[in-house]
């Protein structure tokens, strides 16, 4: 289950923008497709009954009870920005990925990303332009960089699946 990003930065679409990414990455990995509306909606209750509660903060082994899946994916957005110069506009996207065990907690995996990139043009409009079309594939690149040491899921074609009941993947 791809929870809500953390987001630390004011740049709501981004982070929408960055848990699809990462649902989509998942599932090309061989991990099963948990639909995000249906996080939501089981993760709406718990987030209700206690306002103090923040995604960060919602345990796997509660998230292993509303949905039971195997594993979380907990994604932060730790920067989201486009900064204008005289010719030059970097766009810059920073993000870290942690993946643990719904049953025991423990993490399996986790990965951080940043990545840069300049648009160059010689004036503002130009600058702006250049700089919200490469947005999205910054975006698509800190993702795909971050989860490319994510070990293959178990519904990767080729790929056998011990079958004794006690694997929780």
């Amino acid at each position: 289950a791809v929870l809500p990003v953390k987001n630390t930065t004011a740049d709501q679409k981004a982070a929408r923008i960055l848990r699809q990414k990462v649902l989509d990455e998942l599932y090309f990995k061989g991990y099963p497709k948990v639909p995000l509306n249906a996080i939501d909606e089981k993760l709406s209750l718990i987030l209700k009954g206690n306002p103090e509660t923040s995604l960060g903060d919602i345990p796997p082994q509660t998230v292993k009870e509303l949905l039971g899946v195997d594993a979380v994916m907990y994604c932060t957005l730790t920067e989201s920005s486009i900064s204008f110069g005289f010719f030059s506009a970097p766009t810059r996207v920073a993000a870290s990925f942690e993946m643990r065990n719904a049953r025991t907690g423990e993490t399996l995996w986790r990965a951080q990303r940043r990545t840069v990139e300049r648009s160059f043009g010689y004036s503002r409009n130009d600058l702006e332009l250049k700089a919200i079309q490469i947005f999205e594939s910054v975006l698509h690149e800190v993702v795909d960089k971050g989860l490319a040491t994510l070990p293959d899921g178990p519904e990767l074609p080729g790929e056998r699946i011990p079958s004794s009941g006690t694997d929780d993947r």
